[in-house]
């Protein structure tokens, strides 16, 4: 199972700290990690193996959608910061619709990807 991780710069130690929180989990259920480039490298920095893409805002959220839209990424745990602005916003609106076209479970928050992740 692929599992993409991504998170806004406010919300990067949140996504970690999940991840901390499920690394059991996912080492368990053999969870295939990618990620847009920072959030990647903070994962890998916390001790998981990512197949890191470009940062988001250079084309990571694209490069992911793209991947939704090949049936390659069953999952994505995308924790959003609704407050900030965001110059890539087009490219995160693309992979949040091909999610609802291609079915692919989406989280934007770490309640709704806690019961994503304790489905599997």
């Amino acid at each position: 199972m692929e599992i993409a991780i991504i998170a806004h710069d406010g919300k990067k130690a949140e996504m970690i700290q999940f991840l901390m929180d499920f690394k059991a989990l996912i080492l368990s259920k053999n969870i295939e990690l990618i990620a847009t480039g920072t959030t990647g490298k903070h994962a890998e920095k916390a001790g998981f193996k990512v197949t890191k893409y470009l940062s988001g805002p250079y084309g990571g959220d694209a490069q992911i959608a793209a991947r939704v839209a090949e049936g390659k990424t069953n999952m994505i745990l995308f924790f959003r910061d609704p407050l900030g602005q965001h110059p890539h916003e087009p490219d995160i609106a693309m992979l949040m619709r091909l999610c609802d076209v291609h079915d692919v479970p989406l989280a934007t928050n770490p309640a709704t990807a806690e019961l994503l992740i304790r489905s599997i």
